[in-house]
């Protein structure tokens, strides 16, 4: 298969598949200021694969799944090692964890069991990546470069686990309303 110019936004993606691996060794191993490193090339990369394909038409259906899935490795990944630190509380960890096999098992059910499942997400969900990314990014430097104050860290930790529940039951609230809908429409049709 010849490379092509429209490749090159899921090649960014693969390489920031790749650079998960060493980010979190480098976390467990305490060396933040490299891992911080790390974690800045994956949001550039992000950022540059994203722009790429929207600017150029350059998106695919792998490029649709390939991205979110390096997002949520180079972040859920980041969440359990800062855990295992004990530089997040386990609790926030198993929150962002049960909410993310609640909605993936959402999914595939609401795929399997009523229709094409089509990937769209909440604003509610946005503002818990964003939120995920910042305290991950703050817990980084605080450790790495420069310290920062424990209120913000705080405040952070209890809106990630605000937004945290608040997406996963909006998830839950929105597949069960199409759901019922669906199973309604059937209904009919079969009466």
């Amino acid at each position: 298969m010849r490379l092509k110019a429209r490749h090159i936004p899921n090649l960014i993606t693969g390489l920031r598949i790749l650079l998960v691996g060493p980010f979190l060794w480098l976390l467990l191993e305490e060396c933040y200021g490299s891992a911080l490193l790390l974690f800045i090339i994956a949001g550039v990369s992000d950022a540059l694969d994203g722009f790429l394909a929207k600017y150029f038409g350059w998106t695919s259906e792998l490029g649709g799944l390939l991205d979110p899935l390096a997002d949520k490795l180079l972040l859920l990944g980041a969440m359990l090692a800062l855990g295992w630190l004990n530089e997040l509380p386990r609790w926030l960890v198993a929150l962002v964890v049960v909410r993310d096999v609640v909605i993936v098992g959402g999914a595939i059910s609401y795929h399997v069991l009523i229709e094409r499942f089509e990937a769209a997400p909440l604003p509610v969900s946005k503002l818990n990546t964003l939120l995920q990314l910042l305290l991950t990014l703050t817990v980084i430097v605080h450790h790495g470069v420069i310290y920062l104050p424990g209120w913000l860290i705080n405040g952070l930790i209890y809106l990630t686990a605000l937004t945290t529940v608040w997406s996963g039951a909006a998830y839950v609230r929105q597949w069960g309303q199409r759901a019922w809908t669906r199973r309604r429409v059937n209904l009919r049709r079969d009466s």
